[in-house]
Formats: C-alpha cells, structure tokens, sequence
C-alpha cells in the first residue's frame, strides 16, 4: 500500500507543478507579446524572479521549470502555426487580432500542448486551460477555451 500511495502523492504534486508552469506560461507569454521581450531574456527572468516567488503576501506554488520551459519555447517556436490553427477554429466572423491577449495566450499554450505534449491527455491539457482562464475571466470564456481546444484536439488527435 505505501509505494501506491507514494506514487498518488507524487501525481498530485506533479500535476499542481504543471498547473503553476501552465499558469505562469500564459503569463510569460503575454509579457513577451506586449514588451517584445527575447525568449532568453524572458525565461531568464522568470526563472529567477517569478516561479515559486510570492506575490501580494501569497506564495505560489512552485512550477515544473522544464515543462514551463517547454511551453514557453514551443509556443515561441510554433506561433504561426499555432495561430493560424486558433483562427482556422475562431469562425468566420472572428479574427485571431479581436481575441483579449490574455485568452490568446491561453489558447496558444494550450493548441501547443495538444499538437506537442503527447504525453499529456487532451482532457487534461483542455481542462488545465479552462482552469487557467478561470483565473482571468468568468466561466463564459472558460467555455470559450474549452470550446476552441476541443475543435483543434479533434483535428490534430483525432480519436
């Protein structure tokens, strides 16, 4: 009983790791939008100021740096790709530059995640993100997200 118990421990700390790397990956990517900051720069800073550190008296949870590093970089690596699939889903009347640049972050971490993270079910990189957006904005565009994310899931990890 004691090593499952272990591994359920570490499964949960693992996955409150990875939800404060995807947390503070929407927030890395939204400062590199807006302060056209180098990803070097950017990761750098976020390694020795924000992950782990408390803000306004609270302390947040410490990030998995490799998985924050991996969604920062790939979001980086992959952007015209990943937008031109978060428009192809938007629908006609939408346009990826109408989009609040906090959701657009959330949606680009999230269609990176599904087209490059294989190892992380689509139900999870969708809800993740929908629990991001809740950070950000009410539960109508918290259904947005999971919406857009569950159009490009079943296109690009059909079945």
């Amino acid at each position: 009983m004691r090593p499952a118990l272990k591994s359920d421990c570490e499964s949960r700390i693992m996955s409150k790791t990875r939800s404060a790397a995807r947390l503070a990956a929407v927030q890395a990517l939204y400062q590199m939008d807006m302060e056209s900051i180098g990803l070097a720069r950017l990761l750098d800073e976020f390694h020795s100021h924000r992950l782990g550190e408390e803000i306004e008296d609270a302390k947040i949870a410490h990030a998995e740096v490799s998985f924050f590093d991996d969604v920062v970089s790939g979001v980086d690596a992959r952007r015209a790709e990943i937008d031109a699939l978060i428009e192809t889903n938007l629908g006609e009347q939408w346009k990826i530059s109408r989009l609040d640049k906090t959701m657009l972050q959330i949606l680009r971490a999230g269609t990176y995640e599904i087209l490059a993270r294989a190892d992380v079910p689509t139900g999870s990189v969708i809800n993740e993100y929908m629990d991001v957006a809740h950070a950000f904005f009410d539960a109508k565009d918290a259904k947005f997200v999971n919406g857009l994310l569950d159009a490009v899931a079943k296109d690009k990890r059909p079945g």
